[in-house]
């Protein structure tokens, strides 16, 4: 199968990209230094129905985010399926990628057969998760917090916002996001806080004293 390895640093693609070549099963098929660039390689790859089976990608990088880049290629190739390989463990940012469509999520620390074993699985159409995120998911579905303490601090931010009457794309803006990820933002905090609309958003802010009473 075919791979492309996204990460802002040049030393991780060659390791993984040397692991990955001496298995019979795996091709690199290139690289990628962000999401912009990912993307373009993609659009380039589709061009020449070249295009990967499994984008392997990190969360944090410039230009353009890996949560930001997994919503996008799940929109423009939703036949790639996209493994996130991070640093970053916290529960919002597990949300975040799963959301935007990523079939796997691992922590840097993973073994190497764990990186393809969640490659492989991502090629079957299955998800893939490090023990870890596994353990925090269950965590919150056996004991899920209610109220405010329900919201990441994304989350939070985003309510406050919501409260000041901003539309998503005002908040996408704001927060350096796609007006998509936004919009998914704006979601889960209606839903973990059992609200029906923006008007009933804005009143749990205020009455949590997260934002002023609108004179």
């Amino acid at each position: 199968m075919r791979v492309l390895i996204v990460d802002d640093h040049a030393v991780v693609r060659r390791g993984i990209r040397a692991y990955l070549e001496v298995l019979d099963d795996m091709e690199v098929a290139a690289e990628a230094a962000d999401g912009q660039e990912a993307l373009t390689r993609l659009d380039a790859m589709a061009a020449h129905r070249e295009l990967p089976d499994v984008v392997l990608i990190d969360l944090i990088m410039p230009k353009m985010d890996g949560a930001t880049a997994i919503g996008t290629i799940s929109q423009r190739h939703p036949g790639v399926r996209v493994v996130v390989l991070t640093s970053f463990g916290e529960m919002e940012r597990v949300h975040t990628a799963l959301e935007q469509g990523a079939a796997g999520y691992l922590l840097k620390d993973a073994e190497a057969g764990e990186v393809v074993a969640a490659i492989r699985a991502a090629a079957r159409g299955e998800v893939f998760l490090d023990p870890a995120v596994a353990r925090g998911l269950t965590q919150e579905i056996v004991s899920p917090p209610t109220g405010l303490a329900a919201l990441t601090g994304r989350e939070r931010d985003v309510l406050v916002l919501v409260a000041e009457g901003r539309a998503n794309q005002q908040i996408a803006d704001e927060l350096v996001i796609s007006e998509r990820t936004a919009r998914t933002h704006v979601s889960n905090v209606l839903r973990k806080l059992r609200l029906t609309s923006r008007t009933q958003a804005a009143l749990f802010a205020v009455r949590q004293g997260l934002v002023p009473p609108q004179a």
